[in-house]
């Protein structure tokens, strides 16, 4: 995407009046949006021919559901980036989204000036959450990176985990590049090392696995 083209964008949304009002938000603020849908079932029939770089997403959409599409879209087309926006702010919610590959999970009391932010910023691939939720998705992380390695995972250097910490809160690569002290390009390289050593092909499905171990120490 060259740095002149808007964000394509699709918004998905059952309430026609908050599917509309978030449409106009994104066009007024210059993002393209190429799709709207009512449910899951008119999403995925639109999805290939609109070809977003990001999916605005409700998660109680007429089937298939919010988590469903997810999975679907990112199936087709891993380059998609997945922002949920939801009334729900629900452990369960937020940890179906993720592992379903969503990339950003923002609560429906964000504010306009929020959700252009986080639409801006899952397009260049970072990850975005509502700031009451990047805690709950952090220490999902904490449960893999505390988690002995006996079973054949490659361990994480200290410098390595410190970064995948950080984006695990939400912080982006220029955010977490100024905290550390460190370029952009050494940021992304440590994130390409853990997917790297975990043999994960990129940030989404890392997010997943790291949820998904959690859950599995339960």
């Amino acid at each position: 995407m060259s740095g002149d083209e808007p964000i394509r964008v699709m918004v998905v949304d059952d309430h026609p009046m908050w599917r509309d009002a978030v449409e106009r938000d994104l066009a007024a603020a210059g993002l393209n949006v190429v799709a709207v849908a009512a449910n899951g079932s008119e999403a995925l029939a639109r999805f290939p021919a609109a070809r977003p770089q990001v999916l605005v997403l409700d998660l109680q959409i007429p089937a298939p559901n919010g988590v469903e599409v997810t999975a679907e879209v990112v199936r087709q087309d891993p380059s998609t980036r997945v922002l949920i926006l939801s009334a729900s702010g629900e452990q369960s919610d937020v940890l179906d989204a993720v592992k379903a590959g969503a990339t950003g999970y923002l609560v429906k009391s964000a504010s306009r000036e929020e959700l252009l932010d986080a639409v801006r910023r899952v397009a260049l691939g970072d990850t975005v959450f509502t700031p009451g939720l990047a805690g709950l998705v952090l220490g999902e992380y904490r449960r893999l990176l505390d988690a002995p390695t006996d079973d054949g995972t490659p361990k994480l250097t200290d410098r390595e985990t410190e970064v995948l910490r950080l984006v695990a809160k939400g912080m982006s690569y220029k955010q977490i590049a100024e905290r550390l002290v460190l370029s952009h390009r050494t940021v992304q390289n440590h994130v390409q090392n853990t997917l790297r050593k975990l043999q994960l092909h990129n940030r989404v499905e890392l997010t997943r696995y790291a949820i998904e171990q959690g859950l599995d120490e339960e």
